[in-house]
């Protein structure tokens, strides 16, 4: 695709966000608390009911928006393999692969304890060899909490440079912004963590942490707390706070650690989740694997992913080796 062209998808991505967020918070003013009611229970996920009006938005965004030049296969949990755009083209005949997380952070926003956000990103299609790395376009956008008074939205074409703007929730009117991820060269008195959600394998990924902080030389260091842990339960949160300049270092392990202790890596991050890796990246920033190989998967919604994203290069270059003796010595 052209350059031009890359940059007209990048906006038809923000734009198809634009109309997630505002069916939400139309929603959330007419229904409230019927966010948080289950509305099915699949092999990927628990899908509420917020996550089927975010659906059905989407449907019928494409529907009426996405250019029947650009066929399209449509990627999402809750929707059937093989649905496309226009309607009825078989995969073989897509151009694109778009993989979509409406609601990334479902549990913080139906609770309204903190923003959800919109994932996106787009691929030129090789059907299931179709990989993260071939994502060449990207969008995310914040699902504001009913008392915010902005939102953000990020997205960028790979190679580059990251667009990033704020609304005014109250006007509409929107802003650019330049967001600054950290300069710092390592943790001491910042933000890192490694992802522990949920009760299951929390005590290892734990370990891992402490070891983690231990071979840096932080942990204990002049009475301890020197770096702070913070879980946002939304990958896309995760990568906003690292661009953000908030965070400088985030680890998702459990599909590695949860299998130590004799469970599936089911609840964990999966390719829709991680989409927006190449937003970080255009802002400086690294995502990759924990062992510092490239991040890859296949666009599906299945496939359990584990990665670390740091805030500079210099970062990545400290804590690499660090964190991988650390993952081969916890038990």
């Amino acid at each position: 695709m052209e350059k031009a062209n890359l940059a007209r998808a990048r906006r038809l991505l923000c734009a198809l966000q634009d109309e997630i967020q505002a069916t939400l918070i139309a929603a959330r003013a007419r229904e409230g608390r019927k966010f948080a009611q289950v509305a099915a229970v699949t092999a990927e996920d628990t899908i509420f009911h917020i996550d089927k009006l975010s659906e059905a938005a989407i449907l019928g965004w494409m529907e009426a928006n996405w250019p029947r030049v650009w066929p399209v296969e449509l990627v999402m949990e809750g929707l059937e393999a093989g649905t496309t755009f226009p309607r009825d083209t078989p995969v073989a005949k897509t151009a694109w692969k778009l993989i979509l997380d409406p609601i990334d952070g479902t549990r913080c926003i139906m609770y309204d304890k903190r923003s959800a956000w919109a994932l996106a990103g787009l691929a030129p299609q090789r059907g299931p060899k179709t990989d993260l790395r071939d994502i060449v376009v990207a969008a995310m956008t914040e699902l504001p909490t009913a008392k915010a008074g902005a939102a953000d939205q990020f997205s960028a074409v790979r190679g580059g440079p990251l667009v990033t703007t704020r609304r005014d929730l109250r006007t509409g009117l929107v802003k650019k912004w330049t967001p600054r991820p950290s300069t710092a060269r390592d943790c001491d008195h910042g933000f890192a963590s490694v992802v522990k959600f949920f009760p299951e394998a929390k005590a290892l990924a734990a370990e891992v942490e402490e070891r983690l902080w231990r071979e840096l030389g932080l942990h204990g260091k002049d009475g301890g707390a020197r770096v702070f842990d913070d879980q946002y339960t939304s990958t896309g949160g995760q990568l906003y706070e690292l661009i953000a300049g908030h965070d400088r270092m985030i680890g998702d392990l459990r599909p590695l650690l949860l299998p130590r202790v004799g469970l599936e890596a089911a609840l964990c991050c999966h390719p829709y989740d991680i989409c927006t890796a190449l937003l970080l990246e255009a802002a400086g920033g690294v995502v990759e694997a924990p062992d510092g190989k490239p991040l890859r998967a296949p666009l599906d919604v299945t496939t359990p992913v584990a990665w670390v994203a740091y805030a500079n290069p210099a970062l990545a270059r400290a804590i690499r080796p660090a964190l991988r003796k650390a993952l081969r010595e916890a038990r």
